[in-house]
């Protein structure tokens, strides 16, 4: 009941975790059942909501339910039904700074609707399938010309090979036909701001694409316009699956660690918080190894504000937030 209600109307970063046991023996067998509890206000409160919610999974699941009997201690992307894991390094409001599970610093906020655009992109699958069909039909063409099924065979294992270099390939070329990826997706958010002349969207530079940052009002992340925009502006499937599921949206604000030359993964691993005291030194180390190479690297550049120039105040403060401790107009760091 708890993870279903906060899961699906709040944004929450908790402060503490537990995580609690239940068991069941009944004709020689036991069930055991784990589920994790959190709270904002102490660690007897995060255990509480693990006793409870592990409690309703064991009844649920003598009841008939299928339901996995322990909830894995996932990162931020990874997470379902449960709030976002990380560690809270500052709170501004609503507004709640995290480290990642990467040793970033994460902006979470539940009102001010960012988009990650990213230029990466691989060969769609249709292209992939038209270019295998034509493959597939040449070598059918030459084994029957000669006369030689094992050619044709040997040719097609040559079109499987080849179909992704060639997809590729004539993906890049249609990609420069257009004035390629920055040029595009410039072009799908002015579409949008032409169609919605309201709206007010910063634009920032990052590493692999486009940052967007609506100003003109907040939003909730479950709202029909927030989906046309994140569809509209081609935003990152995996960030857009993320801020549904966690009701807030994020922008990152540090480098990313193996950008900067930090080439070993934020001990211990996997890096998801909390971290056994045992272990915290080990983290303490990397976190300050990373905040020291962070420090020359800004997360994002600010290049310009599209559309009507509307800067709601509540949005007003998160742009001051997010511009500072990303470094946007400290152009003169690399951006990472």
């Amino acid at each position: 009941m708890h993870s279903t209600l906060y899961a699906s109307y709040l944004m929450i970063v908790p402060d503490y975790w537990a995580e609690a046991r239940q068991q069941h023996r009944a004709a020689g067998k036991q069930i055991t059942i784990r589920r994790w509890g959190w709270s904002s206000c102490s660690e007897d409160d995060a255990r509480a909501m693990a006793e409870a919610r592990a409690a309703e999974a064991l009844q649920r699941l003598l009841g008939g339910e299928k339901l996995t009997r322990r909830e894995p201690k996932a990162a931020y992307n990874g997470a379902s039904g449960v709030p976002i894991r990380e560690e809270v390094l500052s709170r501004h409001g609503e507004e709640v700074v995290t480290r990642n599970s990467y040793g970033a610093h994460c902006l979470n906020t539940p009102r001010a609707l960012f988009a990650d655009v990213d230029f990466a992109s691989t060969p769609r699958a249709g292209l992939r399938f038209a270019v295998f069909g034509l493959l597939a039909l040449l070598a059918v063409i030459g084994g029957i010309h000669l006369q030689s099924w094992g050619v044709a065979g040997g040719l097609l294992l040559l079109a499987l090979l080849l179909t992704g270099p060639l997809a590729g390939g004539v993906d890049r070329l249609n990609l420069l036909r257009k004035g390629g990826h920055e040029r595009i997706a410039r072009q799908r958010l002015m579409d949008f701001l032409a169609g919605h002349l309201a709206w007010n969207v910063r634009l920032y530079r990052t590493p692999g694409g486009f940052r967007l940052l609506a100003t003109h009002q907040a939003f909730e992340a479950s709202a029909p316009e927030v989906q046309q925009f994140f569809a509209a502006v081609g935003a990152d499937p995996v960030y857009v699956r993320m801020c549904s599921n966690q009701q807030c949206f994020r922008a990152r604000l540090t480098a990313k660690p193996w950008r900067i030359g930090i080439g070993d993964h934020m001990r211990p691993r996997p890096g998801i918080w909390p971290v056994h005291p045992d272990r915290l030194g080990i983290r303490q180390q990397w976190v300050a190894a990373y905040e020291r190479a962070a420090a020359s690297h800004s997360a994002c550049h600010f290049v310009e504000s599209l559309g009507s120039g509307k800067v709601d105040p509540e949005i007003s403060a998160v742009v001051a937030l997010h511009d500072r401790e990303a470094r946007a107009h400290e152009f003169a760091l690399a951006v990472a």
